[in-house]
């Protein structure tokens, strides 16, 4: 294989329920798969965070949404760096033994893995986080007092944080239908949406990365649960992934001034039905080779729909997803591996 990495964008949205990536860290084998393939993955903490696991690899580059977006727009670039300092951000409507939990998981993941973690703050007032599900069953969700979320943030900056971990307080009903199905593997993440509006306004007003984990209470034994569910399970928070994840996450720099630019990205792996995010868009228009995964959700942007189809190579799974990328590593043609064989075309 050659030793040049090729610099690989994979998306998954939260909260739309992928059959791979809408569960808790499922989407992990595959991105350490294409990773292997790329030897330079740039992904988001949906498909990195497990819960109460989690993997570290050199080659995975952990971008929040927000900023990947940017970072695929063109508007800033990534900078690797060998760790950060990790601010944590607690909602001041945490209960304490809840908030109590989260400051030991801090304090495990210092003492075990040797991250640098601090200081920690309180916000100055609860974040009031309401869930909302819009009628395609999609997640999404609300902040009651935004700017306590702003202010807090702002202040671990100025403190010395370069990374941001946010634990809020969410709603829970553990009786609920959608609970039931998701823990049963056919339901949607009703956290997703709601999480991704906390990352994405602290990154979007700091320039850091920063990532979000729910504070919520244990769930009962389920003898049921879907194995995509487990990982939410094992523990009192979900804490711990997203302290790996943010312990070197990349620096969101300007461009000219990163190591890792927009512009050298060598190609986009995205479920085959949601296509129409910002960070595919953009590398659609720029050009970017577009790999579509068969990877069912609630959503149907596909390349038919978008009228892309000719231009977008299709993969059954993401290990053939990770075979077209490695044919483009190589400089060999995908076209060239397919049968039949298509023929030359001839100008007239």
């Amino acid at each position: 294989m050659s030793s040049q990495p090729l610099p690989l964008l994979m998306v998954i949205p939260t909260g739309i329920g992928c059959a791979t990536g809408g569960f808790a860290g499922d989407a992990l084998p595959s991105a350490r798969l294409l990773a292997a393939a790329s030897g330079c993955l740039i992904t988001h903490p949906n498909v990195m965070n497990g819960a109460s696991l989690y993997w570290s690899d050199s080659r995975i580059h952990y971008v929040e949404g927000y900023g990947l977006d940017r970072f695929a727009v063109g508007e800033w670039a990534l900078r690797p760096v060998r760790r950060q300092r990790i601010g944590l951000l607690l909602d001041a409507g945490i209960e304490p033994e809840l908030a109590q939990r989260q400051i030991q998981v801090a304090e495990g993941c210092r003492a075990t893995l040797g991250l640098e973690i601090g200081p920690v703050l309180t916000t100055d007032q609860p974040l009031e986080v309401s869930l909302e599900q819009g009628s395609s069953g999609v997640s999404w969700g609300r902040l009651g007092c935004p700017d306590a979320l702003l202010r807090g943030g702002e202040r671990l900056k100025q403190a010395g944080a370069t990374a941001i971990a946010v634990v809020a307080r969410f709603p829970e009903d553990p009786a609920s239908d959608e609970l039931a199905a998701y823990r049963a593997g056919s339901g949607v993440d009703a956290l997703a949406g709601a999480e991704a509006v906390i990352s994405h306004l602290l990154v979007r007003h700091l320039q850091i990365p920063c990532a979000h984990a729910p504070a919520l209470a244990p769930l009962p034994l389920d003898p049921q649960l879907d194995p995509r569910a487990a990982g939410e399970e094992l523990g009192y928070t979900f804490l711990a992934c997203v302290l790996v994840g943010l312990s070197r996450a990349p620096d969101l720099v300007a461009p000219g001034s990163g190591v890792i630019q927009a512009d050298q990205l060598g190609a986009v792996v995205a479920p085959a039905g949601a296509l129409g995010g910002e960070a595919v868009l953009a590398c659609i228009e720029r050009g970017v080779p577009l790999i579509a995964v068969a990877n069912p959700s609630l959503l149907q942007v596909t390349a038919e729909a978008l009228g892309i189809a000719p231009s977008v190579m299709s993969a059954a799974s993401y290990a053939e997803a990770a075979g077209l990328v490695m044919a483009l590593r190589e400089g060999l043609s995908p076209a060239a591996l397919q049968r039949p064989l298509s023929s030359l075309e001839f100008l007239t």
